[in-house]
């Protein structure tokens, strides 16, 4: 199980570094392709998957990301509109076929995954995006991986018992922390063998607030699962599950980092 993790978690990271690099329409239309995915994740937690909701919520994942991709965005407020009114049309025209939960489910999966995820390829299309971009990966999952570290060896009070027994208060600031100290070794590996022109301190900024959020994120995807007794959404990503099992930090991070990168 270890060495499969191992694996395919080294290959995720071969791709990414690929993809993520090299930016423009790679990266984009990946992003759409994982939205898509991680979507039919969602929606197959509640089971509308393989609906006409379903594929409601596929066609304005891929709307959006048309909007995203010509420089529409204006146009988001009534994508947004247009597609809660098409979602009542079918729950309504087709009563009682589709559960209140459901509907709901493909609105939320919209925000929740394609619109979020997004956020990787906005913040990679900024002026310094191609080193910035990598402050999602970093602040996420090196957060995740410090505070593992931290809570295994002296955490003791748990952050949220009934959700995540493992989680201590002490992992999720050794989390932060660590991720804010990533960042400062980051913008100073890139100052010195990147020719970039990055403020460290900045970066541990970034990084920490993204961490601190990536956490949220994680609890947040744990909760779903918790509230429909599911142990992974998917079997994409051999021994880490589906595509919202791995980037269940990354969709909360990615905003806060492009917002945080445009601001700073």
């Amino acid at each position: 199980m270890f060495k499969t993790r191992l694996l395919s978690g080294i290959v995720l990271v071969i791709v990414l570094i690929a993809t993520v690099g090299y930016g423009g329409n790679i990266l984009f239309f990946l992003l759409l392709a994982v939205s898509l995915i991680g979507m039919t994740e969602l929606y197959k937690v509640v089971e509308a998957e393989q609906t006409l909701l379903g594929v409601v919520g596929y066609l304005a994942a891929a709307f959006y990301y048309r909007l995203l991709y010509v420089g529409e965005m204006e146009h988001l407020m009534m994508l947004s509109i247009l597609f809660l009114v098409l979602l009542m049309a079918v729950y309504v025209f087709s009563f009682p076929k589709y559960r209140a939960e459901q509907v709901m489910t493909v609105y939320f999966g919209l925000f929740y995954v394609a619109m979020m995820l997004s956020f990787v390829y906005q913040t990679r299309m900024l002026p310094d995006g191609g080193v910035v971009v990598w402050l999602i990966f970093l602040s996420s999952w090196g957060c995740d991986t410090c505070a593992y570290c931290v809570g295994m060896l002296i955490g003791k009070h748990k952050m949220a018992p009934k959700l995540s027994p493992k989680k201590s208060v002490e992992g999720g600031i050794g989390g932060i922390v660590g991720a804010a100290l990533l960042g400062v070794l980051f913008g100073l590996a890139m100052n010195q063998w990147g020719g970039a022109d990055a403020n460290f301190l900045h970066y541990a900024v970034i990084c920490a607030a993204g961490g601190a959020i990536s956490q949220v994120g994680d609890l947040a995807a744990s909760a779903i699962k918790r509230n429909h007794d599911i142990k992974d959404y998917g079997k994409l990503i051999p021994g880490h599950g589906g595509i919202l099992d791995r980037f269940d930090s990354v969709i909360f991070t990615a905003p806060v980092i492009f917002y945080l990168a445009s601001v700073i």
